[in-house]
């Protein structure tokens, strides 16, 4: 989340119109994250999340992220549902961006989460695999294998202005992935990004997933080899065997891996790493002047992907076999 456009209160209150949740208390940006423009209103029904559309995300994806999250929600994920107006639509236009109204969840992110935070998140992983079967509507994973070499080449040679011999390291290790990714494992919707800051936790429950706009149809065993990556690393970027046996062992208790996907868990991690050192990169090189927005470090990716480099089995990520 992040705010790009800005948005008046005499704007925001005419948009309003076009619903019934009351009159505008009050909104503040939300300034975490590098997508879309966030802003948590308060209206006399409630609390919302206003999302304005930008950058990466395309206008024509909507529909299909907006009746995922209705999708899940009907099969018992707790996520939030899409705000119609008076028109029967939620999609609408506000600030010459495609702007939708979801509902708030409440509980907390942790920025630091335990092994029981991680076995909670591994059993809902599973549980959205499963949930999304069923749904009709289907959507690339514009950021997997394919996607990456164009971000490659967007950064180009200043990836060595963030790490001197950056760049030759991310050809390699792209002509590597590009070579051998994996291509046949079971696959349905997967979140793509379901980092701690995409879920909330009332004390050790967790209470709801949030920020669809990266799902697509995609292997589950990526979706996985993400949160190894984004809840298993500590500060030093060492990576925490306990919990990713948590998270692992979470999974596994509601979708079982089968060893295609278990073999294929060391590559899928190194290119979840690049995946996000690539479009985190490119974000670092290229902040919009102004914008309220803290571009996260590319770095602490390649730190992880030099760690994945090193692993020969799945075992190294806490699989029990």
């Amino acid at each position: 989340m992040a705010v790009y456009t800005d948005v008046s209160a005499e704007d925001l209150t005419e948009f309003l119109k076009g619903y019934d949740l009351g009159p505008l208390l009050s909104f503040k940006g939300i300034a975490e994250g590098v997508e879309n423009s966030n802003f948590l209103i308060e209206t006399g029904s409630g609390r919302y999340i206003l999302t304005l559309y930008e950058k990466r995300v395309k206008k024509d994806d909507l529909p299909f992220f907006l009746g995922l999250m209705g999708h899940l929600a009907d099969r018992g994920i707790n996520c939030p549902l899409p705000v119609k107006g008076h028109d029967g639509k939620a999609l609408r236009t506000l600030a010459g961006r495609p702007a939708a109204i979801v509902t708030f969840l409440e509980g907390v992110s942790y920025r630091r989460p335990t092994a029981t935070h991680c076995g909670a998140l591994g059993t809902t992983l599973a549980a959205l695999h499963e949930a999304g079967k069923g749904f009709t509507l289907a959507r690339e994973n514009a950021l997997s294998v394919a996607g990456w070499r164009p971000l490659a080449e967007q950064a180009g040679e200043r990836a060595d202005d963030v790490a001197p011999g950056l760049t030759i390291a991310i050809r390699n290790e792209l002509a590597d992935l590009e070579t051998h990714w994996p291509r046949s494992l079971p696959a349905g919707v997967i979140h793509a990004d379901l980092f701690p800051n995409n879920t909330l936790f009332v004390g050790d429950q967790l209470s709801g997933v949030i920020d669809f706009y990266f799902a697509a149809n995609d292997a589950y065993a990526y979706d996985l080899a993400i949160c190894l990556n984004a809840w298993c690393f500590e500060s030093d970027y060492s990576f925490n065997m306990t919990k990713g046996r948590a998270l692992i062992a979470g999974y596994r208790a509601k979708r079982a891996l089968n060893r295609v996907e278990i073999d294929a868990l060391p590559i899928l991690c190194r290119g979840a790493a690049l995946r996000f050192l690539l479009t985190r990169l490119v974000d670092w090189l290229n902040v919009p002047h102004g914008a309220l927005v803290r571009p996260l470090d590319p770095m602490e990716y390649w730190k992880k992907l030099r760690f994945h480099q090193s692993v020969a089995s799945a075992t190294a990520y806490g699989l029990v076999e």
